[in-house]
């Protein structure tokens, strides 16, 4: 891969963490060295980080190489999609203004809340009994 033209951001969702690489080409899509629809078998995992450059104008305009480690199928996607779009706005400033609109730029910081002790989880408690 030459340095030439090539963008990289990081995007993160919940705990997964997708390093990504933009350079101009076809479209074609790589996550962990495997094609698009070998690593995301779930058509709304492929939509939600096609959006950016369906918002952009952008579909086949560039080659997309992605690293992604951590958290599952969703996770993974929303973060592909969150270092996609930091990229577009490297290649394009002027791309910031809809990507921001649609809500693609701010980090989605939800994440779960941790089982507390004396309940059944982090906010259901145990059944009480009265009598």
């Amino acid at each position: 891969m030459s340095q030439e033209h090539m963008y990289y951001a990081t995007g993160r969702r919940k705990t997964a963490v997708a390093r990504t690489w933009l350079k101009p080409g076809s479209g074609k899509i790589l996550v962990n060295k495997r094609a698009l629809d070998d690593f995301f078998k779930v058509e709304t995992a492929k939509m939600l980080l096609m959006q950016p450059f369906e918002l952009t104008g952008t579909t086949d305009k560039f080659d997309v190489i992605v690293t992604v480690k951590g958290g599952g199928i969703s996770g993974q996607a929303g973060a592909v999609r969150h270092g996609i779009t930091r990229a577009l706005v490297q290649v394009n400033p002027e791309f910031r203004r809809a990507l921001k609109k649609a809500g693609f730029i701010t980090r989605d910081d939800r994440e779960k809340e941790r089982k507390k002790y004396g309940q059944r989880g982090a906010r259901a408690r145990y059944q009480f009994s009265k009598r």
